[in-house]
């Protein structure tokens, strides 16, 4: 079976691999979230938030792949399987049946701005084990930071 040799030193792989796969499954339930968010979705701001949604499910996927492709760069394996996203998460989640388009759009901020805020500790973890993984990181919040403020806007 093939490996791939990590270029970091295993201590970093350690903070790296943490801050990668904790990172993936915030992604990976956020783009789960919205999508749930997305079908479900009623109320006068329908169409706008709709398509918002969608604008997050596509960052969230980008970003998914990103993160694991850059796990196993650094010579660590990413678990995307529902399981481990399931027992994992940390993310609210909401609640079954239509959803009213201002409960969505204050889920979808305060979700957003629980994941900001698990990037930012990320990002300071990987700053001297490994900086090419702390931009990737810096990269996906800043496209966050900016989806949080455009649903912020909306209450």
């Amino acid at each position: 079976m093939a490996r791939v040799k990590s270029p970091l030193p295993d201590e970093a792989v350690k903070v790296v691999g943490e801050a990668l796969q904790g990172s993936l499954v915030d992604l990976i339930d956020l783009a789960l979230v919205a999508k749930q968010a997305h079908w479900n979705l009623t109320g006068r701001n329908f169409k706008v938030v709709h398509e918002h949604l969608d604008e997050v499910v596509a960052l969230a996927r980008t970003g998914q792949d990103d993160l694991a492709e850059r796990a196993v760069a650094v010579g660590v394996n990413p678990d995307g399987r529902a399981r481990t996203v399931a027992d994992r998460t940390q993310l609210p989640q909401l609640e079954a049946g239509y959803l009213d388009d201002d409960k969505v759009v204050a889920a979808i901020t305060d979700t957003l701005a629980q994941i900001i805020a698990r990037f930012r500790e990320r990002i300071a973890a990987t700053d001297e084990a490994d900086q090419v993984t702390q931009d990737l990181l810096i990269g996906i919040t800043a496209e966050l930071e900016k989806q949080h403020w455009m649903f912020q806007a909306q209450t």
